[in-house]
Formats: structure tokens, C-alpha cells, sequence
């Protein structure tokens, strides 16, 4: 399982990658069209504005498997380990709730828009709306995954506490996570050395 998701979330950032090319190609081309040579690339701000959302929600979605978005832990980090799950159990309930909401109303406006076109594109005018239903399907998975490693106990201590105050608190937690290993993996090396000098 974590294979596929992390297959999948490296699929989403090469999708984000080549929708924020695309954007800078449009956007940037039709400036110098417009200014250069008095014309300009017609779907230029339509394509952009469809493909800045599905950039934002695809981008929420790895972001959302990395637990990196931002929050307070204030009062949660000084809890307890059992109360540090209740949070978090309730946090993930309530985040099913909320994509539930969200499914429901990006399904109803793709059903709405279906037949509608865009006023360039001529494209369907579901497609903005279904970076919703992607969204809330993706999150909903990752979500529930989520709650069943947190009942299920596979968690450890240190992963309870799903939000980070800052993005620099997260790199220096990442950092000390990364020499931990570091030093873990050394320590057998140097305990043989010093056997093998005895």
C-alpha cells in the first residue's frame, strides 16, 4: 500500500511540475505576444486559471500524505500519548467530514456543469470542478489510512502530532530525525571497531 501511494503522490508532483510549465509558458508567452507583436494566445488565462486549481488541490494532496501542512501544537504536543490520539482521532474525523463536504459539493457542480461550456475553451466546465471530486477521493483514502494506522496502533509516539508550528521547526525535526538514523546505523560499525582493537 504505501508503494502505491507513494507511486501515486510522484505521479501528482510530476503533474504539478508540467501544470506550473505550462502556466509559466502561457502566461509569460502571451505577455510578450501581447507587447511584442500586439496579438496574444486566446486560451492563455482560461487554461491558466484551470490548471492553477488542479495545481493547488494535487499539490494538497502530497501535501496531505507528507503531513505538511501548517497548524498550531501548541497545547496538543504537551498532552499525553492517550490524549495526543483523541486529538488526533477527532482531527482526522472532522478532516472526513470536511472532504466528505467537499466531495459531495464538487460532485454536484461537475453534475451541473457538465453540458456548460467555457467561454474559450469550449471545454467543459466540470473539469475546474472535478480538482474537487480528485481532491476529496485522494484525501479521503489517505485520510482513512490514516485513522486506521491511529487505532491500530502503528503509530509511533513521535507521529502523533500530525502539524508543525513552522517550516523551519519541521526541516530541524527532519534533520534530527535524519542524524538519528545516521548515528543508529553507525553505532554497530564503530562497536565492532572497538571490539576488533580489544
Amino acid at each position: 500500500m504505501n508503494r502505491l501511494i507513494n507511486g501515486y503522490c510522484k505521479l501528482l508532483d510530476a503533474l504539478v511540475a508540467l501544470a506550473l510549465a505550462i502556466m509559466v509558458v502561457l502566461v509569460f508567452g502571451n505577455v510578450v505576444l501581447r507587447y511584442a507583436f500586439n496579438t496574444g494566445i486566446t486560451v492563455s488565462e482560461e487554461v491558466s486559471r484551470w490548471l492553477f486549481v488542479w495545481l493547488v488541490f494535487l499539490g494538497a494532496i502530497v501535501a496531505l500524505k507528507e503531513h505538511a501542512h501548517l497548524g498550531s501544537d501548541m497545547l496538543v504536543a504537551r498532552l499525553p500519548v492517550a490524549g495526543k490520539k483523541v486529538c488526533l482521532v477527532l482531527g482526522q474525523l472532522l478532516m472526513l467530514y470536511v472532504t466528505w463536504l467537499l466531495f459531495s459539493g464538487s460532485l454536484a457542480q461537475v453534475k451541473i456543469n457538465w453540458e456548460v461550456e467555457a467561454p474559450v475553451t469550449g471545454a467543459s466546465i466540470a473539469i475546474f470542478y472535478l480538482a474537487g471530486v480528485v481532491f476529496a477521493v485522494s484525501a479521503g483514502v489517505l485520510l482513512l489510512r490514516e485513522l486506521w494506522r491511529t487505532l491500530s496502533g502503528q503509530l509511533r509516539d513521535d507521529e502523533l502530532v500530525m502539524v508543525k508550528e513552522s517550516e523551519e521547526a519541521a526541516e530541524f525535526e527532519e534533520l534530527q530525525a535524519q542524524l538519528a538514523r545516521q548515528n543508529a546505523e553507525s553505532a554497530p560499525a564503530a562497536n565492532e571497531q572497538a571490539r576488533s582493537r580489544t
